[in-house]
């Protein structure tokens, strides 16, 4: 069975300005694999200069815009990687990414990085199923 790569509006097209060598999901099967991005502003396409409360809901608002293209939900998803920037930021984005996932929350990891060739300080990509 081929992979199948699933354009999702505007995150692609901000990923080709990037020049990122990145597809937004591709799906195999019955499931779908959800790239990480920065926080886009959804207005523009421009990387968001802005506390990590508001990264990280723009990251988890391009996840689910992902998932429901993709023909799934965030209830749906079965593994999210969280990578950021500090370790002191761990609680801030645990406030926020547990409004997206309530009850019954994916698997997960948080790692810290460095940093990205830009001004922000999380990604998220995920895995999911399809029903």
């Amino acid at each position: 069975m081929p992979r199948e790569i699933i354009r999702v509006e505007p995150l692609s097209t901000y990923l080709e300005r990037w020049k990122a060598p990145t597809s937004a999901v591709t799906r195999h099967g019955d499931t779908i694999y959800v790239s990480g991005f920065p926080p886009f502003d959804p207005a523009t396409g421009d990387v968001v200069d802005a506390p990590i409360e508001r990264q990280t809901e723009l990251v988890l608002d391009q996840l689910k815009l992902c998932v429901e293209t993709a023909g799934s939900s965030l209830d749906n998803v079965l593994k999210c990687n969280v990578y950021c920037t500090s370790v002191e930021k761990f609680a801030a984005v645990n406030a926020i990414y547990a409004r997206y996932f309530p009850d019954n929350p994916p698997v997960r990891i948080f790692v810290c990085v460095p940093a990205w060739p830009g001004h922000f300080d999380i990604e998220i990509d995920c895995i999911a199923a399809v029903k």
